[in-house]
């Protein structure tokens, strides 16, 4: 199941994931699988305090569960730290704020191994690296397992979502409340409220192997899964 949810993403599957903070301990996320069944969590450095040895930690927990991790790093300009973050090991990377197709490209470099990107090899803590022999082995597993998400957050953005959805980028995902304000700040005239962005994405990378993901209630899940977003994350309990 983790090592199919790239497929699963790109397939346009639904999916469920959970926020738990870097902090939570494994009665946390008892608790969390307890409500319901997920398919990966989400650790946040953008907006919350973290440390190597927290990642790590936190990854190693939930290889216990059998969970994908996906890491929000802090900010749009470390993509090119994206390797040495996931040598810590995160299942999936997400790039807050981003605008740009260099930025993408960015990212999708730094988060591939050769001949994909330019990761460069090593790292003990990488996620699976015990169960694959040699480099070789490895790196062709990784560039048909890990997950890489970029948030859209500006209208810029939306307007950006089919050039964004490039070869490797697996899922754009939504920052709702930084897009909200910039809808409110940068009026459009066809894009009004998150409904008319989410609308306007799902439409432009459909027939693309990038799949849509918004941070929402549980209790809205299926006016967004209605909406074509395959890609759900939630609060534990939410």
């Amino acid at each position: 199941m983790a090592g199919g949810l790239k497929h699963r993403i790109r397939s346009g599957d639904h999916v469920l994931g959970v926020s738990l903070p870097s902090w939570s301990t494994r009665e946390d996320f008892d608790r969390a699988f307890n409500e319901r069944e997920y398919d990966f969590v989400q650790a946040d450095s953008q907006h919350s305090a973290h440390s190597d040895d927290r990642l790590v930690a936190y990854c190693q927990l939930a290889q216990e569960f059998g969970m994908p991790v996906r890491y929000r790093i802090r900010h749009t300009r470390e993509a090119y730290l994206i390797g040495r973050y996931l040598d810590l090991g995160p299942t999936g990377v997400e790039v807050p704020q981003v605008e740009s197709v260099d930025a993408v490209d960015e990212a999708i470099d730094s988060f591939y191994y050769p001949p994909m990107g330019s990761r460069s090899f090593g790292g003990a803590y990488r996620v699976g690296v015990g169960e694959r022999a040699g480099w070789e082995e490895y790196g062709a597993w990784w560039n048909d397992h890990g997950v890489l998400w970029c948030q859209v957050e500006s209208v810029a953005a939306v307007n950006s979502a089919y050039a964004l959805a490039r070869p490797g980028l697996d899922c754009i995902a939504f920052g709702p409340t930084d897009l909200t304000a910039s809808l409110h700040h940068h009026p459009h005239p066809r894009l009004k409220t998150l409904d008319d962005c989410v609308r306007h994405v799902v439409e432009a990378v459909a027939g693309t192997n990038t799949g849509v993901c918004l941070r929402t209630p549980f209790s809205e899940a299926q006016k967004y899964r209605d909406l074509g977003v395959n890609v759900l994350l939630v609060p534990p309990g939410g």
